[in-house]
């Protein structure tokens, strides 16, 4: 029989259960330095970031945010230690100063030093990891997105440049410190007109050298942007002891907000994945070439614009100051005149006779964002490595080419600890939600891995049989997600000996991938290239390269274009 007094013990339990619950939601914080972490959906990890609350911290509160980055072989628990200033003591190792936190100067900001992998500089995985940590920051705390800085140290100040020169509009003001800058940055300069910068170098520095800081001095100044420089004589490559010194960076930082709506707007990518700044959107562009625009107010809803490789962009004026909506916009574009009607969003496209109004929209099967290259993008965001079994092979030749698979999927060497984790399997274990989740990185060629035969009729280019001594590889979209296909030998065979450039601080797999475009085809060894580069906007070898490759008899390629395999 059920009585008033069962119900009301279901009632009571029922309340306790909901009780710990919201209890367990309002999670609370201590002020001071601790560690956190995040869920990276790269690899299905939990990634730690050290944090430091100031005192009296008030959740109700919006909070100025410092996101620092560390410097190569260190970590996020030292760095956030260096910021505040409070280096090791006399005669302590990094390890040992890694155990435990000192007490930091109490400053009215959050500050956050994401781990990053490692040693891995701040391009592709640790770049999405800066942003998951900021996304998480702002997940649990109230900040104030017209607050966010950034700065770094020796890897950390390049990371500090990259991140600030490919989405300028996210930070208020940076502080590289003694940059180890990735190369090809400077042509993004102007990006970085409207963000305060303060520089910080040691004279005596060995392994940065000082004039990476003057160089970039020289150039934000050309360009008119707010910078200062400060280098230190005599000092080594340890400037941020200085830079940092009583957590004096907290005291320039805080006298600067965020520009949202800047009078002129000026920006430079060789990307779709980096297309906008501020109020100002690029729609068409060709991937791996320079596209530049300038868009300022001249007067009252009186745009001037120039542009350079660029085939459409889109204006977001809304809220700027100098704009009236509902009233006739006039828009001067390389020296031609529109006039259109002031709407919230102003889209101009490239056509014959030049600009006209209008949104640009890449053509079916066209380069475009998320569909881009180049290889290295394939193993920039979550992926898996795929050997073929098509062929049925031997019980030692499927070891070999698992062991090959394995190989390229482990970044960590003996040295370089990472902390990654990316998955191996044979192509018939390969799930529809990992086609759907996942770039896929193939090993094989059709015959031997059902995947490559899968997207034969959409590759631009195939290995043939029989050409064992050559290596070929590529990337092509695969629906929302990329394929990297590498037939023959792979990738890293002879990579000693061709000596190819990249940031030094990336590991040996993804350096080199980074160092390709779109498709790259050796006989023998990789110090022996027949011909490499960007396919074309409708992913097609370009003609002359393709006659190269025609010559090996080693490849089949893809004549006209096809819709992207889903």
């Amino acid at each position: 029989m059920f009585s008033i007094g069962t119900a009301c013990s279901r009632s009571v339990k029922l309340s306790l259960i909901l009780f710990c619950a919201l209890a367990l939601r309002a999670q609370v914080y201590s002020a001071g330095p601790q560690v956190l972490t995040f869920f990276s959906g790269i690899d299905d990890s939990d990634q730690p970031y050290a944090l430091y609350l100031p005192k009296g911290f008030d959740a109700a509160k919006k909070y100025p945010l410092v996101i620092s980055l560390h410097g190569a072989w260190s970590n996020h628990r030292l760095n956030l230690r260096r910021v505040f200033g409070k280096g090791n003591r006399a005669g302590e190792s990094d390890p040992e100063a890694t155990r435990y936190f000192p007490v930091l100067r109490d400053v009215d900001f959050l500050v956050a030093s994401p781990y990053s992998r490692g040693t891995m500089g701040y391009q592709g995985i640790p770049e999405q990891d800066v942003y998951d940590v900021l996304a998480d920051v702002k997940r649990r705390f109230s900040i104030d997105e017209d607050r966010i800085y950034l700065t770094g140290l020796s890897m950390g100040g390049g990371g500090t440049f990259w991140l600030a020169l490919t989405r300028p509009d996210i930070w208020a003001a940076i502080a590289p410190v003694c940059a180890a800058v990735p190369e090809g940055s400077l042509d993004l300069a102007p990006n970085l007109l409207n963000i305060p910068v303060h520089l910080f170098h040691g004279d005596a520095d060995p392994a940065v050298p000082v004039e990476q800081s003057r160089k970039w001095n020289h150039e934000l100044l050309r360009i008119g942007a707010n910078v200062q420089y400060t280098e230190y004589p005599g000092v080594r490559h340890n400037s941020w002891d200085l830079a940092y010194k009583d957590g004096a960076i907290f005291d320039w930082f805080s006298k600067f907000r965020r520009n949202r709506f800047p009078e002129e707007v000026r920006f430079a990518t060789r990307n779709y994945k980096y297309n906008s700044a501020y109020w100002v959107q690029l729609d068409g562009l060709t991937p791996g070439d320079l596209a530049k625009i300038s868009a300022r107010f001249k007067n009252r809803n009186e745009l001037v614009v120039e542009t350079s490789g660029v085939k459409g962009f889109t204006i977001t004026p809304a809220g700027h100051s100098s704009f009236a909506a509902g009233r006739a916009v006039s828009v001067a574009i390389d020296g031609a005149v529109l006039k259109v009607k002031g709407t919230e969003k102003l889209s101009f496209r490239k056509a014959g006779k030049g600009w006209q109004p209008g949104r640009y929209i890449p053509a079916p099967g066209e380069k475009r964002p998320g569909s881009e290259g180049p290889i290295g993008e394939a193993v920039a965001a979550r992926h898996v490595y795929v050997y073929g079994t098509a062929d049925s092979p031997s019980p030692e030749e499927l070891n070999q080419r698992r062991r090959q698979a394995e190989e390229a999927a482990e970044w960590s060497t003996p040295r370089l600890k990472l902390l990654v984790n990316f998955r191996t399997m044979a192509d018939k274990d390969v799930r529809e939600s990992d086609l759907k989740g996942s770039n896929l990185v193939l090993f094989g060629t059709r015959e031997t891995n059902s995947l490559i035969a899968r997207l034969a009729g959409d590759a631009p280019v195939a290995l043939n049989a029989g050409a064992a001594d050559f290596g070929l590889v590529f990337v092509m979209p695969l629906g929302e997600h990329y394929a990297l296909v590498n037939s023959g030998l792979p990738w890293w065979t002879g990579a000693d000996r061709a000596q190819r450039a990249g940031f030094r601080f990336m590991p040996p797999p993804y350096r080199l991938l980074l160092s390709f475009g779109d498709y790259i085809l050796f006989k023998g060894s990789l110090d022996n290239v027949i011909v490499e580069g960007r396919f074309t906007p409708q992913w097609t070898v370009p003609p002359q390269e393709a006659e190269k490759m025609k010559a090996t008899a080693a490849v089949t390629l893809r004549a006209a274009h096809r819709e992207p395999a889903k």
